[in-house]
């Protein structure tokens, strides 16, 4: 899901596959000795700064091959790997512990360690996967690396791709998108859609999660660490959580951005990164909820369709988007439950009416400069006695 150079995307193509149950064991084994490797490798390479080929070939290669057992191009792919992982982790200013892989895994060059024949992936050692669906609509362009992962019993193989990104178009006006933790408003000055956020059902599980950590714990230990049958159910409660803000974000993001390029819109959203400082303030109810909703990852999700679609992005200044007039800019004073009143004006709405109607307000002027009051008057060449 990330953008690569100027006019080209790099998408990851993600299909299911699956082995012969006779090198099932052989296939496992090698993935979670990549992992070792890769997590020492991953040390290494941020210990020495070797982050290039030949410094961690020399420190690295003998050691992947002769004590993880790794075959040859395995072990080139393994410390090229690492490398990729400590250059972003160190080019991060706010990083936090060294990474690691949790998952077996394996990175797999094409044409070297890997390569697609009709529907199966060979790889190297003599493993042949056949592919049990995959999304054919890029199989124009050419394969680049891939990464092979084994999670709950099922092989899953990632294979990236450049596509050219499409040009944007020259927006008619803005859709604007208001984030907020039990909906989504999305419209402008002459519609309003609102979407249903996941939180309740992602709240559910995660409360499953913790009444089993609680039964299970008492105040000298925790035993559901202990028993692994209640350690992998509160895992998957957990898991399941995520996944379902994960499929939300992702369906949401593309209506969002389906409807944009139905009507020639630009999508604008506020710029709430930090905003997680903010939420710590508030209830635990609703701190949980948005921490939940993972705001963040919508954002990505959007960004990404817009970039995929062609369509303009605009980021606002989120600050008094929720109380401010959208036609005099004059602060507004509560009236009633989520609605507020202009004491100037007497324009009155919801909150979330507001925070789109100002999205989109800020959004053209970035767009188109300086604008008049929504509710200024038309400006025409007869005049207003005739």
């Amino acid at each position: 899901m990330s953008s690569g150079d100027e006019g080209l995307l790099t998408l990851t193509i993600k299909m299911r596959v699956s082995l012969e149950p006779s090198l099932f064991k052989e296939l496992v084994s090698l993935m979670k000795r990549y992992r070792e490797a890769l997590n020492h490798a991953i040390k290494v390479v941020i210990e020495n700064k070797a982050l290039s080929l030949g410094k961690a070939h020399k420190l690295l290669y003998s050691i992947l091959k002769e004590r993880y057992g790794l075959p040859s191009k395995i072990a080139i792919d393994c410390y090229r790997e690492a490398i990729a992982i400590a250059k972003s982790w160190l080019g991060n200013p706010n990083r936090g512990r060294v990474p690691g892989a949790k998952t077996p895994r394996l990175w797999l060059t094409n044409k070297y360690s890997y390569r697609v024949r009709d529907s199966y992936v060979e790889i190297l050692g003599g493993f042949r996967l056949r592919i049990i669906g995959w999304d054919k609509r890029y199989d124009a362009y050419p394969n680049g690396d891939a990464i092979l992962l084994f999670k709950d019993g099922k092989f899953i193989l990632g294979i990236s791709k450049r596509v050219p990104k499409p040009a944007k178009y020259i927006p008619r006006g803005i859709l604007a998108v208001d984030i907020n933790e039990k909906h989504i408003a999305v419209g402008n000055s002459k519609t309003e859609h609102r979407f249903e956020t996941a939180i309740r059902r992602a709240l559910h599980y995660k409360h499953l999660a913790e009444e089993l950590q609680k039964k299970y714990s008492s105040p000298k230990c925790s035993a559901w660490l202990r028993r692994r049958g209640i350690l992998n159910r509160v895992r998957y409660f957990h898991r399941k959580a995520r996944n379902i803000i994960e499929d939300w974000a992702k369906k949401t993001s593309y209506r969002l951005v389906s409807m944009a390029k139905q009507h020639q819109y630009a999508v604008a959203r506020e710029y709430l990164t930090g905003l997680i400082e903010s939420v710590r303030k508030l209830p635990k109810e609703h701190r949980v909820g948005l921490t939940i909703l993972s705001y963040r990852r919508l954002e990505q999700w959007i960004d990404w369709q817009c970039e995929k679609n062609g369509v303009p992005i605009i980021v606002v200044e989120p600050r008094g988007t929720s109380i401010a007039c959208p036609m005099c800019s004059s602060k507004l004073i509560e009236n009633g439950y989520r609605r507020l009143r202009c004491s100037r004006c007497g324009f009155e709405a919801d909150r979330d009416t507001l925070a789109v109607l100002n999205i989109e307000r800020r959004a053209l002027v970035q767009m188109w400069g300086a604008l008049t009051p929504l509710n200024a008057s038309q400006m025409t060449d007869v005049s207003p006695n005739r």
